[in-house]
C-alpha cells in the first residue's frame, strides 16, 4: 500500500496538531526553564522526545510517496519506486524486541487484575528517608505521616521498575520481592504502570507501529500518570491536582474506580499493539512487507 503525499502529508500534520496539544506546555516550561513534577516523567523517564513524538509514521508495510522527509530516517528504506517505507531489514533487526514485547503483553493479559495497591508504590519510595524525589514539592501528610500510612497497609505492588524505586526500608514490607528476571511472571493489568508502559513499548517499536497507535498509548499514559500522582504522598494542589486521599475508605474507593478505568482503556490498547506485534512477526512480514498497519 503506497499513500500519495497529499494524504500523508494531512494525516502528519494532524497527528502534529495532537501531540503539540498534549505536549505543548511541557515544552514551553522547558524553553522557561521550569519543570512540572507530573508531566515531566511522560519526557524523563521514557526518554522519547517530543520531537520523536511528533513524527508520524504510518508502520510497517505502508510506503510514503514522495517522502523525501524520510531519507535517512531511522528504520526507513527507499523503493525502486522512489517510495519510503518501514525497512525488513530492520524488522528483523528487531525481532527478538518484538517477541520479548508479544509475551509481556500475553502473559499480563492472561492475568486477573490486581486492583488493590491503591498506588501506594509511591509512598513506599519516600518511606523513612529525607531523599524524596520532587524535592520542591511537599509530603501532604509529612514525612512521619506518610510512613505512617505505610505502615498501617500493606504494600502489594507487582511492577519491578516501581518497586526498585523503593527504599531500602520499605522494599522487605512488599508482598513478594520483585527481580527484572521475574517481569513476565509478575506484570498484571490493573498495574497502573504496567498500563502506562503500553507507550514505551510501542515508541520501542518505531517505525514499525504506526503513530495513531503509540499516541492513543501516550494519552493513556497521560491519564494513569495524573492518577499515580494524585494519589501520591506529594501535595500537588498549587500545580491544580486535586489529591486522592488513599490513607481514608473513601479515597481508597475512588483510586479503584479511577485505577480501573485506565485498566480497562488499557486492555483495548494492549489487545492492539499485541495483534500488531504478531503480525510484525508473521513470516509474510519479513518477505512482503507486511499488511498495512
Amino acid at each position: 500500500m503506497t499513500v500519495p503525499g497529499p494524504e500523508w502529508r494531512a494525516r502528519a500534520a494532524a497527528h502534529r496538531a495532537r501531540v503539540d496539544e498534549l505536549a505543548g506546555p511541557y515544552l514551553e516550561r522547558r524553553a522557561a526553564g521550569a519543570t512540572h513534577p507530573v508531566i515531566d516523567f511522560l519526557f524523563t523517564y521514557y526518554g522519547h522526545k517530543p520531537a520523536q513524538l511528533r513524527r508520524w509514521h504510518p508502520g510497517f508495510g505502508v510506503a510514503l510517496a514522495d517522502a523525501r522527509e524520510y531519507d535517512g530516517a531511522r528504520g526507513y528504506t527507499r523503493r525502486a519506486d522512489g517510495a519510503y517505507t518501514a525497512d525488513p531489514a530492520y524488522l528483523a533487526r528487531r525481532h527478538d524486541t518484538v517477541e520479548f514485547v508479544v509475551n509481556l503483553l500475553r502473559a499480563t493479559a492472561n492475568r486477573p487484575a490486581q486492583l488493590s495497591c491503591f498506588g501506594l508504590h509511591e509512598w513506599a519510595m519516600v518511606y523513612r528517608t529525607a531523599d524524596v524525589r520532587h524535592d520542591k514539592v511537599p509530603l501532604r501528610l509529612g514525612h512521619a505521616g506518610t510512613d505512617t500510612v505505610v505502615e498501617s497497609m500493606s504494600l502489594r505492588c507487582t511492577h519491578f521498575d516501581a518497586f526498585r524505586f523503593f527504599t531500602p526500608d520499605a522494599a522487605p514490607r512488599n508482598a513478594e520481592p520483585l527481580t527484572r528476571a521475574d517481569q513476565l511472571h509478575r506484570e498484571q493489568p490493573g498495574c497502573l504502570h504496567a498500563n502506562m508502559d503500553l507507550y514505551k513499548w510501542t515508541f520501542k517499536l518505531v517505525p514499525l507501529l504506526s503513530s495513531d497507535l503509540l499516541l492513543n498509548c501516550f494519552e493513556l499514559a497521560c491519564t494513569a500518570r495524573e492518577l499515580d500522582m494524585r494519589a501520591s504522598p506529594y501535595d500537588l494542589a498549587g500545580y491544580g491536582y486535586a489529591p486522592i486521599r488513599i490513607e481514608t475508605p473513601s479515597g481508597r474507593a475512588e483510586y479503584v474506580r479511577r485505577q480501573s478505568e485506565v485498566a480497562e482503556r488499557a486492555g483495548v490498547l494492549r489487545a492492539e499493539l499485541l495483534n500488531a506485534c504478531l503480525d510484525l512477526l508473521a513470516p509474510e512480514s519479513a518477505t512482503s512487507g507486511g499488511a498495512s498497519a
